[in-house]
């Protein structure tokens, strides 16, 4: 079964996140599919805008915490990155057409940076925002660490990086992570119609200026990628995290020492 939907009406091309009973959390697969999609969207003339949003009540969990394999000493956080979502981010940067995020319920972790890097994001009042990485002692990557603190200051960042309190859809408004709130009931209808709009517009001076917004504001992103990955590495080969992992699945709270 295809963990990720796809759906082309009026040139938007709608990518639906499709693990429902994993709240959407990333395995390979999906993203695998996504980079696949993301690539092919690229080069198809009939798609002028991708809409991504999430199947069920949760736009996404982010990785899939039991694909991660803690403690596993032979898996490298650094070579998983530079293989998911480290191009994924830079596929969703470069591409120049405007892409979107609906925001149907709640986005943490990689799913977090992933909707960041998008163009825009609408989001129900009901979604919420959550870093995440701190809970399992690992450190915000796909792009996060840049994206977070560009958007609501370094130290809002760091202040929900390390209290891993949610970000809620009002506050999110008010800061600008997102920038429109649909009511759940209308949300789909509201999502395409917001999207179609900008389908409509004029997508190649969209593109022209999204390289020029990368290059003024976010031009050390394939550096700070890189050292995310480096970093992650290094958390990830700790005992702290090991724990976090243990406290996550077996829905307890950490200890760390």
């Amino acid at each position: 079964m295809s963990t990720l939907l796809s759906d082309l009406q009026a040139r938007v091309l709608t990518l639906r996140l499709n693990r429902p009973e994993r709240a959407n959390a990333f395995n390979a697969q999906l993203i695998r599919e996504l980079q696949t999609a993301f690539t092919q969207a690229a080069n198809d003339s009939q798609t002028r805008v991708i809409l991504l949003t999430g199947a069920g009540r949760a736009f996404s969990a982010g990785q899939d915490i039991e694909e991660m394999r803690a403690g596993d000493d032979s898996l490298s956080y650094r070579e998983h990155l530079q293989k998911t979502y480290n191009p994924l981010i830079l596929q969703i940067r470069r591409i120049e057409k405007p892409v979107i995020t609906a925001l149907n319920g709640p986005c943490a972790g990689a799913a977090l940076g992933i909707a960041l890097a998008c163009d825009l994001r609408v989001a129900t009042p009901e979604a919420k925002l959550v870093v995440g990485f701190g809970g399992i002692a690992l450190v915000p990557d796909s792009a996060v660490s840049l994206l977070l603190p560009v958007m609501i200051g370094l130290g809002r960042a760091q202040y929900y990086f390390m209290t891993n309190e949610p970000i809620f859809a009002e506050q999110a408004l008010e800061w600008g992570l997102v920038n429109k709130l649909f009511a759940a009931a209308d949300f789909e209808k509201e999502t395409t119609a917001f999207a179609t709009k900008f389908a409509a517009g004029p997508v190649g001076a969209f593109g022209l200026a999204k390289q020029a917004f990368n290059k003024a504001v976010l031009p050390n992103l394939e550096d700070v990628l890189n050292t995310e990955a480096d970093l992650q590495e290094i958390a990830g080969k700790r005992d702290e995290h090991k724990e976090g992992v243990a406290a996550f699945l077996e829905k307890r709270k950490p200890k760390f020492n």
